[in-house]
């Protein structure tokens, strides 16, 4: 036994002695210990204070937990430093039966006495014991299993689908941010350039034009506003260009000539275009006109920006919508083809930020599926989602689709270190994860094998080594019954 002062205190006592106390428990109600537990004569009573800690995180677990007074608690460690409750034991409730019957004896939880607690605790041999001599018992633990089991599915199904829908979250906001600080840029810019338009308008309008100077400027106005910009260069190429439209301009006495100059390369404009406003023009004004065409020709860029940045923002909030509702037309036809692009484009920041490149080779014909079952899109979140994950820095993702009799084929791969030969078997296994503590849940494998087999009556499989993981599902085009006879058949192998 420990001394009076720590705050939990250990002492094997006979079973007798406590077997009256036990049987008052909803575990050990009516039950005959001695007969229940052959061979057992001591067993083992722990005093714990408030605040006491019973069981640490990461330690091995074993024993099986009994609270006779008092009240602990079971929480789990965040990421953040913080601590999630999981559950709570009162008297008359039993804990500890799920790592035992599992077999997985490292825990991440910690158990704390909330309050002056007395319990007792059987080692695992002991348990095993009264498991293997007591049907009443057993049928007790075992339903107390199934009910911490489902609660624990639960919670983790929620975790699962708040860690989804934060990722999303944080890559939808990036998007956003960057067309609208690009609008905005392109706006307050805009106010400036209007301004100066006005300068060199009222300019303009001051003096008459021949036929000859408006002709020209029609021209090169309908040259520079019927597109938004002209043909791509590279960088070495533009700034050739700039720097000689900018000697050009100043030799014919242009003012700001080599400001105004990246603009007009922008629009496409070239020498030979600008030279009838050069010869139609007195030096004086060809300065101001030029000036005032490459205001216009600014403003009508930012307008193309502006147009950009809010087709951009169209754009994401369509392809949010196609994922959201995805899932919701039940019996009608999609476009597997479209669920992939959009859950791209949802997990575009992420891909970004790691410089991953997508290959996508988009062979199915057709692409379209019945939606018979919830939650497709999900499938593709989880399989790219963890592609991503598993890719290097600067990696690569490869998305391809083909077409089986009656199948349609989709395949995710990644070139990351791989799975491990002996984690395979248990990748769609509830719970089983290979991330760190607090990074995953351990169930995104098992929704994508639940929603693809029993949603859709398909199939996934997973084929791992160094330097590449390909994730494989096949969803039957005309239903479950047809995916039935063709299991029966060969597989052929898919695309690579």
């Amino acid at each position: 036994m420990n001394g009076a002062a720590s705050p939990i205190e250990v002492e094997s006592i006979p079973l007798q002695e406590i077997a009256e106390a036990l049987r008052r428990t909803r575990i050990f109600a009516e039950t005959d210990l001695v007969e229940a537990m052959p061979g057992v004569e001591r067993v083992e009573r722990v005093r714990a204070r408030a605040g006491a800690l019973l069981f640490e995180p990461e330690q091995d677990w074993k024993f099986y937990w009994v609270v006779l007074e008092g009240e602990t608690r079971a929480e789990r460690p965040e990421q953040d430093g913080s601590w999630t409750l999981v559950g709570c034991a009162k008297p008359g409730d039993g804990f500890g039966e799920v790592p035992l019957l599992t077999g997985r004896l490292r825990s991440h939880f910690r158990i704390m006495a909330v309050q002056d607690s007395i319990l007792v605790r059987l080692c695992e041999q002991e348990f095993w014991t009264l498991m293997a001599c007591c049907p009443a018992v057993r049928r007790a633990v075992l339903a107390d299993m199934a009910q911490r089991l489902q609660s624990h599915q639960v919670e983790a199904l929620h975790r699962e689908k708040l860690v989804s829908l934060g990722t999303m979250a944080a890559g939808l906001m990036h998007e956003l941010h960057n067309p609208g600080a690009a609008a905005k840029r392109a706006v307050s810019q805009m106010r400036e350039n209007l301004m100066r338009l006005q300068q060199f308008s009222l300019r303009e309008n001051a003096q008459a034009r021949t036929g000859e100077q408006l002709a020209c400027m029609r021209s090169l106005l309908e040259h520079t506003l019927s597109r938004c910009g002209g043909a791509a260069m590279s960088s070495l190429e533009q700034a050739d260009a700039e720097e000689s439209m900018g000697e050009w301009l100043s030799s014919a006495g242009v003012e700001n000539a080599f400001a105004i100059a990246p603009a007009l390369v922008s629009a496409g404009l070239r020498q030979e275009e600008l030279a009838c406003a050069r010869e139609a023009f007195a030096e004086g004004g060809f300065s101001d006109a030029i000036n005032w065409l490459e205001a216009l020709i600014a403003n009508a860029s930012l307008v193309c920006m502006i147009e950009e940045s809010v087709s951009r923002i169209s754009d994401l909030v369509m392809a949010v919508k196609k994922f959201a509702y995805f899932d919701r037309f039940l019996g009608k036809e999609v476009d597997v083809h479209d669920g992939l692009q959009s859950t791209l484009t949802i997990l575009g920041h992420k891909l970004r930020v790691k410089n991953i490149a997508v290959e996508k080779r988009f062979d199915a014909s057709p692409s379209r599926i019945i939606l018979r079952g919830a939650a497709l899109s999900q499938v593709w979140t989880n399989l790219i989602d963890n592609a991503a994950d598993a890719s290097p820095e600067g990696g690569k993702i490869e998305i391809a689709t083909w077409s089986e009799p009656g199948i349609l084929g989709v395949s995710v791969e990644d070139h990351g270190s791989g799975i491990p030969a002996e984690v395979l078997p248990k990748i769609f296994e509830p719970f089983f994860t290979t991330k760190p503590q607090g990074a995953g849940t351990g169930l995104g494998l098992e929704i994508v094998h639940r929603i693809v087999t029993q949603n859709f009556g398909g199939t996934v499989e997973v084929k791992s080594e160094p330097g590449s993981t390909r994730f494989l599902v096949r969803l039957p085009v005309d239903g479950p019954a047809a995916a039935a006879q063709e299991s029966s058949a060969q597989k052929p192998e898919p695309p690579r």
